[in-house]
């Protein structure tokens, strides 16, 4: 699996790729991602890339020359073809979903754009997949390609410590995670006495699995309501579920 980069600033993705749980499956090469920084591919004496919108208005323009050449240096090292993307408010909202496709996939090129946005005849002869991180806006798309890596490489194999770990996050089976506990049994804060829920001491593994499922359940149900009408469009929740659902009076 191979992701390119296509960016103006590459320096960006130094730490993210070398640090964390995550940097196993880009030091291993399981996730190779090569950064083509794109002043590289300018002709003129000062390297632009940029420049002012046709038909007026504040910002500028990534200009279309620049990228092609670019793009056709991707295409060329990677021989096999791969996807384009390119990251903008217009694109589908990057999800569990997306992130599994891109995790089973051979990569792709991740275009990022800066300023006002790139040339759209760039945009329009090139690009296959448009994603979006959420409903606001950034200063490029280098943070959303971060997060896809990210998000990608931990579902990689050997990754993570504990291989059943990704299996159980948030949107794993369309609902949000439990929470977590961890040591000490108690947290006493003088005016608090916090225990840790006294079903996770229980050795019952069955009780625990049920009070985790619960939590889950009710969290996703009081805060992400959606995700409960599609897990259940999906016929992801159980009968146990169903009627641990209304007994919410959710």
């Amino acid at each position: 699996m191979r992701f390119d980069v296509v960016t103006l600033f590459p320096e960006l993705f130094g730490a993210p790729l070398e640090v964390g749980v995550t940097r196993r499956a880009f030091e291993s090469g399981q996730v190779g991602v090569k950064l083509w920084p794109l002043r590289d591919f300018a002709e003129d004496n000062y390297r632009r890339v940029d420049d002012r919108p046709y038909g007026g208005g504040p910002g500028m323009v990534m200009l279309a020359e620049p990228l092609e050449r670019a793009l056709a240096a991707v295409k060329a090292d990677r021989g096999a073809a791969a996807p384009v993307l390119h990251f903008t408010p217009t694109g589908r909202r990057i999800d569990q979903a997306v992130v599994r496709e891109f995790a089973a996939g051979p990569g792709a090129v991740l275009l990022c754009g800066r300023y006002e946005g790139i040339d759209q005849r760039v945009l329009d002869a090139h690009v296959d997949v448009e994603l979006s991180l959420g409903d606001f806006v950034l200063s490029g798309g280098e943070l959303p390609a971060l997060a896809l890596l990210d998000a990608v490489a931990r579902l990689q194999d050997g990754v993570l410590g504990d291989a059943r770990s990704h299996e159980q996050d948030s949107f794993s089976d369309g609902l949000l995670d439990c929470p977590h506990y961890s040591r000490p049994e108690v947290l006493d804060e003088g005016d608090a006495v916090r225990p840790v829920p006294a079903v996770l001491l229980s050795g019952h593994h069955a009780d625990i699995a049920r009070w985790r499922r619960e939590r889950s359940l009710e969290l996703t149900a009081r805060r992400r309501p959606e995700l409960v009408a599609a897990a259940r469009a999906a016929g992801k929740l159980t009968p146990a579920d169903e009627k641990y659902l209304a007994s919410l009076g959710l």
